[in-house]
């Protein structure tokens, strides 16, 4: 997968007048399913939906698929740093971009529309806080009135009590206020008469009758010197106010102990039942977590999750029966293809002499001569000795041994087989294992392939992606083929043809996240046995016997578990051997023999 455009708008423009982000466009490689994996597709981000095309060219006839993002969960890969996942209830969308700063973008983008939608952000609940609110507090008001009231009415009347108190009390306050001030008034006339009674005492011993009697009216000394009575002022009660003033603040004192009691009762109340929500709520969170995640298991079976990697959640014996499960499907569908197919005739027979002999001069010629060189002396070794080699499986002629390697938790096991064909020549085996136009008529776990480059007679580069077998992840090869002929240093021994495939790099043909990239390093060494025929005869296939030497290292890139690689191997290494030998018995039969 790789970012093969660029997004047509940035997740930080926005349209001014609407204030909704502008289209957002990019390729993202989306899983499909189990046979195809990671495909590249179209991915456009508009109006708060996600959709998917074919292609950017193919958005004409319709998206394939679409997400609403107003209720969508974006979360993040815990592993994949390139990977994110969207979904919506039941349904899930796997992506991955082309590297995290791409996948950081993709999701801040879908954030953005999201939360311009009215979902999931701060930015809705400020557009529409008002609305909200009122929402909210209604809905609020309508539950709690028929619960908590009815259970609070208690309070309800002591708050409705402490009312009328205040408004007796603040009558009696103006009451006795207006009894202070009356008093006051009534003492500054008391003192004001107190003189002028003095001053009159004075003046009447002054002109006082000779014979010593006082000259005034009847009863005026008693008017004069009357005493203020306070239940005269204005007819106020001093003492009854004074007990009504203590008794309505002794009721306010009482009544509001009262709620503050009550009060304290209802916070104890309401803290055990939020407790009591809370603890609810985390119960229902863990449920609905562990629901969702046995859903998952359940619904996407056979998602990213559960493919090949560390990290995968089939465990191994799944593995093993979905492996062997597909190659199985694999096997019948070839058959099926094979008695089915007509095989048209090739415009390119084997070549009539040694074209491939050669030693050709290219960049790569040292390298090759080197790894021609390194299978001579090593691979055409006996299996005995101190080499390890285990023999697995014993078929008549055919003979194959492994020796069990491991680094960093991947299988490297070398695999050596031993075979003896009947009626074809080492040349004849060579030329239609090297040769690419008769390739997917043998070989079944190709998908596709082709030449990246063709560097000499004998020498090309071939890139080929193998058919994906779920779980496991699907492979690409990228490797030199190179065939050659060894001429024997003893007039006794018998020529060699050899094919060695290893891998190397090309800037045509990089790496991508769609496919594991396997490394190879293999040798098809073959050697051809004549018996004499009797008297006179010309040599026949009766006559002649290829003796096989097949070398593999496979690095295949990535984890899968070593039990089930070795299994594989086990099966599939013998029925190559059978089929391919089978193939060039099937063309040669017939033919001029080619030595």
């Amino acid at each position: 997968m790789s970012e093969k455009s660029s997004a047509s708008g940035s997740d930080e423009d926005v349209e001014p007048e609407s204030s909704q982000p502008v289209e957002f466009g990019g390729v993202l490689s989306k899983w499909t399913n189990y046979i195809h994996g990671w495909q590249d597709r179209w991915v456009v981000l508009k109006n708060n939906t996600l959709s998917y095309y074919k292609s950017e060219d193919e958005r004409e006839y319709g998206c394939r698929g679409s997400l609403c993002l107003s209720k969508a969960v974006i979360t993040p890969h815990e592993f994949d740093e390139c990977r994110f996942d969207i979904s919506v209830n039941d349904s899930v969308w796997y992506l991955r971009a082309e590297d995290p700063e791409h996948r950081l973008q993709w999701i801040e983008s879908i954030e953005l529309h999201k939360a311009e939608s009215g979902y999931g952000s701060e930015s809705s609940l400020r557009r529409h806080g008002s609305m909200l609110s009122l929402t909210s507090a209604a809905s609020a008001l309508s539950a709690t009135s028929t619960s908590s009231f009815k259970k609070g009415h208690r309070l309800c009347e002591k708050l409705a009590e402490m009312e009328t108190f205040r408004d007796i009390l603040c009558r009696q306050v103006d009451t006795l206020q207006k009894y202070f001030d009356s008093c006051a008034d009534a003492v500054s006339k008391d003192e004001f008469h107190r003189d002028r009674v003095e001053e009159d005492e004075d003046d009447f011993t002054a002109a006082s009758r000779p014979d010593g009697e006082c000259c005034y009216n009847n009863g005026s000394k008693e008017k004069l010197f009357a005493p203020a009575s306070p239940k005269g002022i204005n007819g106020i009660d001093f003492k009854g106010e004074a007990i009504t003033f203590k008794a309505t603040t002794a009721g306010i004192l009482s009544t509001l102990s009262h709620c503050i009691e009550l009060m304290v009762k209802r916070e104890d109340s309401w803290q055990k039942r939020l407790d009591k929500e809370l603890e609810k709520r985390r119960r229902v969170e863990d449920a609905y977590k562990s629901a969702v995640h046995e859903l998952k298991k359940k619904s996407h079976y056979g998602g990213p999750d559960y493919e090949e990697g560390p990290n995968s959640l089939i465990n191994e014996d799944e593995f093993f029966d979905a492996v062997e499960a597909a190659l199985d499907r694999q096997d019948k569908i070839e058959e099926q293809c094979q008695s089915e197919k007509v095989r048209l005739p090739r415009l390119t027979p084997v070549p009539p002499g040694d074209v491939y002999s050669s030693i050709s001069t290219h960049r790569f010629a040292t390298k090759v001569e080197e790894m021609v060189q390194n299978h001579m002396t090593y691979s055409l070794q006996d299996v005995g000795g101190d080499a390890n080699w285990q023999l697995v499986i014993e078929e008549g002629e055919m003979k194959v041994y492994r020796r069990e390697v491991e680094e960093n938790g991947i299988v490297l096991d070398p695999l050596k087989a031993t075979h003896a064909v009947k009626g074809v020549t080492g040349h004849e085996v060579c030329h239609y294992f090297w040769d690419t136009a008769v390739r997917l008529d043998w070989e079944t776990t190709i998908e596709n392939f082709n030449v990246v480059e063709t560097l000499s007679d004998n020498a090309i580069i071939v890139y080929q992606t193998h058919k994906r077998v779920w779980p496991a992840s699907q492979r690409d090869v990228l490797y030199l083929s190179a065939i050659r002929k060894i001429l024997a240093t003893n007039e006794n021994d018998p020529d060699t043809w050899l094919v060695c495939n290893f891998s190397v790099d090309h800037e045509n043909a990089a790496p991508s996240n769609r496919c594991v990239r396997a490394k190879i390093n293999v040798a098809m060494i073959c050697q051809t046995l004549v018996s004499p025929p009797e008297g006179d005869k010309e040599i026949s296939r009766d006559n002649i016997l290829c003796k096989i030497t097949y070398v593999a290292n496979v690095n295949p890139g990535g984890w899968a578990p070593a039990s089930v690689l070795r299994a594989v191997a086990k099966r599939e290494y013998p029925k190559f051997l059978k089929r391919f030998t089978s193939y060039v018995q099937e063309k040669t039969l017939g033919k001029a023999i080619l030595f």
